[in-house]
């Protein structure tokens, strides 16, 4: 089957996150720093984005936190029947929860490459069985993934460790990285993309600083190394009111651009 456009979608949604508030006014923001003219619009794969056709633009959802989850899956799975690829811009992880199950509906056999600092395994945090804390506990106990692999760890308690056993995850902690071998994948495959991953000397806009994470280039290096039909992706996490003079929205704006790029050259 041949794969669609990719397609933008906002997601302005952090009701979910269990310390700062602010990742809902993260999509413009990402948006402006793609198009930014202090940089050119070709990805390092040589794909020209400011062509027409190199993908759409569904804007950003309007949502409520209580038919959130709702609105987000119906939105991606009516994006998904166009044969078209969602790419969303969050928002807090907790949307990636929404995405992944209208996902399920389409590719049964899909694997999940996880960018985090976290692992979001938590059966429930302070309470929130949907916090940001745990949408990957919702995501692999609704069978909704037939692969995870996580990358970047670097936070994982014995709850979250015993989860990942329980659920077969293959976690890949900071300490392990490179990890170029375990990219070499086959099927279709999902990227959620929690900027935290990057150490915050890259990436300072976001709500949970964990120094140690990888640099911008170890990062484009893994996403350029994965293999398989990427069939979608999110960006969540970034957060403008921790941001320093636009750094991290430049680039949440790199990073988009790459991913954009790696679903245009295979």
């Amino acid at each position: 089957m041949k794969l669609g456009s990719p397609v933008l979608l906002g997601i302005p949604f952090d009701a979910n996150s269990s310390y700062l508030r602010g990742a809902a006014e993260a999509p413009p923001l990402i948006r402006e720093a793609l198009r930014c003219e202090s940089s050119n619009s070709w990805s390092e794969t040589g794909v020209e984005l400011s062509e027409p056709s190199a993908f759409l633009d569904s804007g950003d959802l309007r949502l409520s936190p209580d038919t959130a989850f709702a609105v987000i899956e119906a939105e991606v799975a009516s994006i998904l029947r166009k044969n078209e690829r969602p790419v969303s811009l969050g928002g807090d992880h907790s949307i990636t929860y929404p995405i992944i199950r209208a996902f399920a509906g389409a590719y049964p056999d899909l694997t999940v490459v996880h960018f985090d600092a976290h692992p979001d395994l938590y059966d429930e945090f302070q309470g929130n069985r949907h916090s940001h804390a745990c949408p990957f506990a919702r995501v692999m106990e609704g069978g909704f993934a037939k692969r995870l692999i996580q990358l970047g760890i670097r936070t994982m308690n014995d709850h979250q460790r015993q989860q990942a056993e329980r659920f077969g995850v293959e976690v890949i902690e900071m300490r392990e990285l490179p990890a170029i071998a375990k990219l070499k994948l086959t099927g279709p495959v999902y990227i959620s993309f929690d900027v935290d991953v990057l150490d915050p000397a890259f990436a300072p806009g976001i709500s949970h600083r964990e120094p140690g994470g990888m640099s911008v280039r170890e990062v484009i290096t893994h996403l350029q190394a994965i293999t398989g039909n990427l069939v979608g992706a999110d960006i969540v996490e970034y957060n403008p009111k921790q941001d320093i003079s636009g750094l991290t929205a430049m680039v949440c704006g790199k990073i988009l651009k790459e991913i954009l790029g790696r679903m245009m050259t295979r």
